[in-house]
């Protein structure tokens, strides 16, 4: 296995003049050695654009791709020992599949009993040895898939590349299969990139995930930073089921303390929060450097719902998933979403009291969308976080 680092790596489609598409963007990353990395982001963010220069499918158009210390910009993709699971299978319909995964062991003159041994292993993780007999033209969708990451995960590489490992498997398979997978690559210590669009995927295999939108990486962090710290309104939007609430708000500063006002989506007043404390109003005004509006986002697992709580809103929603209860609050004209667990009652039109811990809280610049603060604490700029 091998580190792999990405240095202000872009792809441009066309010219590089003004009509050229810059499809990544200057995207910069550095891979451990054995680290599982989830390239996450919606359709057309640059992610598969990204994976495919790094296997050598796609030309840099500028910036370095090193892999073990080794630029490979200009190596073929048979050259830079890269083994890829590709979206679209790309299997070999006159082999069964069971050749199908073998195919790069035979390739590379390993014994028939040490093949044998290692496809079977394989097609015990992946749930297909029932399939080995079998033609591509033959299976499912689903079973395809798992056939060619079978043949990717198979091979002796450096480096492995997953793209959409799992998207045309059932739920309860693939929920198995992630569990299975991570163990596989852990235990061996295959550092891997996936590319996904599913952030439950993303969250339950990667060790850090890249955030991307519009060839733009946002964030590369632990999945937990992600949520705790998320770097832009981007982030904070996109990573979290459900989102987390953001509102326009105003600052008021009071003696040694800072009032939040959020607004509802006309300007008017919806509700308000003190942020007590001479040290606390002194931390938040030195950061918030004389702003009077911020954007404030509420994680909806934190805000608390109970008696004691020190805001007055009306239940519009309650939706029970089985485990967890997902309640939208009405608050001065603005909607709060909450998730508590378990089942709660709380019947549309009900009164009910929340209180948004100082944990919960986060603040962005209103202009551009970068992080400044979660909870008390002042935010890290930049996309890298550990």
């Amino acid at each position: 296995m091998a580190a792999l680092e990405l240095d202000r790596v872009s792809k441009i489609y066309g010219s590089r003049g003004q009509h050229g598409l810059r499809a990544v963007d200057a995207v910069s990353m550095a891979i451990k050695d054995g680290e599982i990395i989830g390239l996450l982001g919606s359709s057309g963010c640059g992610k598969t654009s990204t994976l495919r220069m790094i296997a050598g499918f796609e030309s840099v158009t500028e910036g370095e791709i090193r892999l073990g210390g080794k630029v490979v910009n200009q190596l073929p993709p048979a050259r830079r020992n890269v083994a890829m699971a590709f979206e679209g299978y790309a299997l070999y319909p006159p082999l069964t599949v069971r050749d199908n995964i073998a195919f790069s062991l035979l390739r590379d003159k390993r014994s028939k009993a040490e093949v044998e041994t290692k496809v079977q292993e394989i097609a015990e993780l992946l749930a297909i040895t029932d399939l080995l007999g079998r033609y591509p033209p033959t299976i499912s969708g689903g079973q395809a898939q798992r056939t060619s990451l079978a043949r990717a995960l198979v091979r002796q590489a450096d480096l492995y590349l997953l793209d959409e490992p799992m998207s045309q498997l059932e739920p309860q398979l693939r929920a198995i299969l992630r569990a299975r997978i991570k163990d596989f690559l852990i235990q061996r210590r295959m550092t891997t990139v996936f590319v996904t669009h599913d952030q439950t995927e993303a969250l339950a295999l990667a060790d850090r995930i890249a955030v991307m939108e519009a060839g733009v990486l946002q964030q590369f962090a632990t999945p937990q930073a992600l949520k705790d710290r998320p770097a832009n309104l981007f982030v904070a939007s996109f990573i979290g089921e459900p989102p987390m609430n953001i509102f326009a708000a105003r600052i008021a500063r009071e003696g040694g303390s800072l009032r939040l006002t959020a607004l509802t989506e006309d300007g008017a007043d919806a509700f308000s929060l003190s942020l007590p404390g001479a040290e606390t109003g002194g931390q938040l005004a030195t950061t918030l450097g004389g702003r009077s509006t911020v954007r404030l986002g509420i994680r909806p697992h934190l805000v608390e719902v109970g008696a004691s709580g020190e805001l007055a809103g009306t239940v519009i929603s309650n939706q029970w998933l089985g485990d967890q209860t997902h309640i939208g609050v009405e608050l001065g004209g603005a909607t709060l979403i909450a998730v508590a667990d378990g089942a709660l009652a709380a019947p549309v039109q009900s009164a009910v009291r929340l209180a948004l811990p100082i944990e919960a809280l986060h603040l962005f610049d209103a202009d551009t969308g970068v992080a400044l603060m979660h909870g008390l604490e002042v935010a890290t700029p930049g996309v890298q976080a550990a």
